[in-house]
């Protein structure tokens, strides 16, 4: 584990600091992974095997051709796994995941396909000469303990709490139930999500002010809501009840 942060600034405006996972947690999440494509490839090979013994086809050149395929679908499992977990879950793989962390840019976004395609290009290198030696070098030497792939993806790994995942579900789910511009319903989001975090009098301007960029005609005695009322009508917005 590591003390050290990355600090970005939120859609509201407000410095964030991301805790960076150090070579503890990206070893474990990497070793979870490899599990799982580990099993994946042997049971590409058992099921070949088992076919290859069936009835009417062990001894046959049939058998050979089930082998071989299977040999090659437990090579493609094992070695495309990575690159495609993370594509397919934005930087936060089963690994990740169950060792609380994920994949980000350097601004604390999602990485795009290309970021995500380049640090796992990058393992090559990162992988010599055994046991990932230059990735773990490279991690406790760099400030954000990230590795050669990372440093030229532009991504950093960073710790994320048991709610972060389940946050971003219900932002998906938001976005289907209200017709908000999606990046009015991203601050709305993230100020609820921050609004225990930041001083009464800073929230309460920041709700007001994205009240009224939602709603022009927003009527006086609206904007003088107090605390909750306010956090109520943002509330509303991102449930679908109240529609700008």
């Amino acid at each position: 584990m590591t003390d050290e942060t990355l600090s970005v600034r939120s859609l509201t405006g407000v410095e964030m600091a991301l805790p960076i996972a150090g070579p503890g947690t990206r070893s474990y999440g990497f070793l979870t992974d490899w599990m799982i494509r580990l099993l994946g490839a042997l049971i590409w090979l058992l099921i070949a095997s088992l076919l290859r013994l069936a009835p009417g086809i062990e001894g046959r050149p049939a058998a050979h051709t089930v082998m071989v395929v299977g040999i090659v679908l437990a090579l493609i499992t094992y070695f495309l796994y990575q690159p495609a977990a993370e594509i397919l879950t934005k930087g936060r793989t089963p690994g990740l995941r169950t060792a609380e962390a994920r994949i980000v840019t350097l601004e604390g976004m999602t990485p795009g396909i290309g970021a995500l395609v380049i640090r796992n290009v990058f393992r090559l290198i990162d992988c010599l000469p055994v046991f990932y030696v230059v990735g773990l070098v490279t991690c406790m030497l760099t400030p954000r303990r990230v590795r050669l792939g990372d440093i030229v993806a532009g991504t950093v790994m960073v710790r994320t709490d048991a709610g972060a995942g389940p946050s971003l579900d219900r932002l998906g789910a938001q976005a289907r139930r209200t017709r908000l511009p999606v990046e009015a319903l991203a601050l709305a989001h993230d100020l609820l999500e921050r609004w225990s975090t930041l001083e009464e009098a800073q929230r309460m301007r920041l709700a007001r002010s994205l009240l009224k960029k939602l709603d022009p005609g927003l009527a006086a005695h609206d904007v003088g809501l107090d605390g909750p009322a306010l956090r109520a009508r943002l509330e509303g917005l991102l449930d679908g009840e109240q529609r700008f």
